[in-house]
């Protein structure tokens, strides 16, 4: 969790610090993303719990007391594995019902933020060329009260002008609708130029200004709690209705795909239908109709493979979230199949080898993972081996070092690994373990 919390805090850091913000509102930021850091530790936590509990057993002997008094390793993997299924099925009800809001409440905050707080992009003394078309300089900003002091802008909405503007004072803030951000100012000039004619130039001078501005690039417009949600925002029940929904949607797309190529086709006139013309004039006429029809028959197969290809995508990327919110918990219990012989097998308990091994196992897992949602998202291969290869591939690994090591077949020694370890840490070593 703290190497996570720390990336976050490392991308957000400029959105965060010295932005005047309030520590309950970074706070609640900061509350809403770990839910997703939750979701990634919580697995790899279990495969670091079973190899630091099991490898200092071993370590210990204890496991080859258990086994002498006749319990073998394949019983000693009962209570882990029932642990590691309650912890499942909770993970499961947590992406279903806690993930998703959470998610929806971060973004939500994240706009809000931006749409309340209108200063938070930019900086005293420094031009900050966040809205298109318009370069800002205030050499004071209240972040409370939005208000600015000294003003210059360099707007360059107008391809053959250049309008330089300043101003004493002026304030900031977003228009009722949220789609223009405003900007009043006071005692200040308007300098206008042309780049065509560098002898026409005008200074005009003003009380009263106000310039708006397009804040598109704020992305606030749909921060509303009603507006529509994203696939990591929703469960998996709800995504299953979205799925059978676009599913109706497709079969009507095939009809009507079919319905066009149909009626294209058929509507061709053949030369029975060209009574009174010349031959020669009826082949003519009837290849022009053919022809016709033939690209609209394209132009409509065209736009109907669009569409079928839109919702296919549409699907997949719905059916790799689901599948995501079963498969990730579903790791829990395969961590247990492997961390408990590796634990056996390093009979080493602390926590530097079991992180050690536990994150080599881990980034193998987020790379099948990764990779099966990229390869399942354009449609090379189904949602479900996207999602679930990780665990199959898991699962066999695990059941190999399982046997292997409830027949004490395999014990992995470290000493290879000293070899890359510098003389003089080695020998510290070796005089602290004589000492």
């Amino acid at each position: 969790m703290s190497v996570l919390l720390l990336q976050f805090l490392m991308k957000f850091a400029d959105r965060l610090v010295g932005k005047g913000l309030s520590l309950w509102i970074i706070f609640k930021l900061i509350t809403y993303n770990l839910a997703w850091m939750v979701v990634l530790v919580v697995p790899m936590a279990v495969l670091v719990a079973a190899l630091m509990a099991y490898g200092n057993m071993a370590q210990n002997n204890e496991i080859a007391i258990l086994k002498a008094t006749g319990v073998s390793l394949y019983k000693m993997m009962i209570p882990p594995l029932l642990a590691s299924l309650v912890v499942f099925i909770l993970l499961v009800q947590f992406n279903n019902y806690i993930y998703p809001d959470a998610n929806l409440a971060a973004r939500l905050l994240t706009h809000d933020i931006s749409r309340k707080k209108p200063t938070l992009s930019l900086v005293p003394g420094v031009f900050s060329q966040e809205v298109q078309n318009y370069a800002i300089l205030a050499r004071d900003i209240n972040q409370e009260t939005n208000e600015l002091k000294e003003v210059t802008i360099y707007d360059y909405s107008t391809p053959n002008a250049e309008n330089v503007v300043t101003a004493k004072r002026g304030k900031i803030y977003f228009s009722g609708d949220q789609k223009k951000l405003l900007m009043d100012l006071y005692n200040g000039e308007i300098h206008e130029a042309e780049k065509s004619s560098k002898a026409t130039y005008r200074r005009l001078k003003f009380e009263k200004h106000k310039i708006a501005m397009n804040a598109d690039q704020f992305s606030f417009q749909q921060s509303t709690p009603g507006g529509p949600r994203g696939d990591r925002e929703l469960g998996a029940p709800q995504m299953l209705i979205i799925v059978d929904s676009l599913q109706r949607i497709r079969t009507d797309y095939l009809a009507e795909v079919e319905k066009q190529l149909n009626n294209n086709f058929l509507s061709i006139p053949d030369s029975s239908s060209l009574k009174g013309k010349s031959e020669a004039g009826s082949k003519a006429h009837i290849y022009l109709r053919a022809q016709d029809r033939i690209k609209s028959a394209q132009n409509a197969l065209r736009s109907g493979m669009q569409r079928l290809h839109i919702n296919k995508r549409d699907i997949n990327r719905y059916w790799v979230e689901i599948h995501k919110k079963y498969s990730i918990p579903f790791a829990c219990i395969m961590f247990v199949l492997i961390g408990v012989p590796l634990g056996t097998m390093t009979r080493r308990g602390g926590f530097g080898v079991a992180a050690g091994i536990s994150l080599i196992f881990f980034l193998i897992y987020w790379a099948f993972l990764i990779g099966g949602e990229k390869l399942a998202d354009r449609g090379l291969i189904s949602p479900f081996v996207g999602m679930w290869s990780a665990n199959i591939l898991l699962f066999i690994l695990g059941l190999f070092l399982l046997v292997k090591s409830a027949r004490e077949r395999i014990v992995i020694n470290f000493e290879f690994f000293s070899k890359f370890v510098p003389k003089q840490f080695r020998i510290t070593t070796d005089k602290n373990e004589n000492s």
